[in-house]
């Protein structure tokens, strides 16, 4: 299975995609989408759903995951940060694959083993998990994050959304 993993942000966005065949985990690629400050909301918001459909039509994964956001004390923030949020669930979702959601304390326990991991805990774990990742920034190690975490819960996840 090819899985999509995306940190969502307004300002950068995280991906990064990897293969799943059993406990056998395998990376593939993972980047930073990034937005130009100066321009409109929905330029910005635009920008990141075309970024989103060529990694969609690149890679052609089997599912997607997008992690939840945590409630942040600046309501303008947190606002477009849900906005960029939409547009990370919808554009996998407009392709016709299952998306999932992960809390940030869960996906840091099934990388680290504990749900208050810092990012360089993350960072190392992920390097270790996926060696072929090499050098990769904070966001893309969270996008990756995201993608093993699914790896490793999605099955349950698909029964849960097929179930209502």
């Amino acid at each position: 299975m090819i899985i999509l993993g995306i940190d969502p942000g307004l300002q950068k966005t995280g991906w990064g995609i990897i293969q799943s065949e059993g406990h056998a985990l395998q990376f593939i690629g993972c980047g930073l989408i990034k937005t130009n400050p100066a321009d409109s909301l929905a330029q910005r918001l635009s920008h990141l759903h075309k970024e989103l459909a060529k990694i969609m039509e690149q890679s052609a994964p089997d599912s997607a995951a997008v992690e939840e956001t945590f409630v942040n004390r600046n309501p303008a923030s947190a606002l477009k940060l849900g906005q960029a949020r939409g547009v990370c669930l919808t554009v996998p979702a407009l392709y016709g694959i299952p998306v999932a959601e992960y809390a940030a304390n869960k996906i840091k326990k099934s990388i680290v083993g504990a749900g208050h991991a810092d990012k360089n805990q993350m960072g190392m774990m992920i390097r270790t998990l996926l060696p072929a990742c090499g050098a990769i920034g904070e966001d893309e190690a969270d996008a990756l994050a995201v993608a093993i975490t699914h790896a490793h819960h999605g099955s349950s996840m698909v029964k849960q959304q097929m179930s209502f």
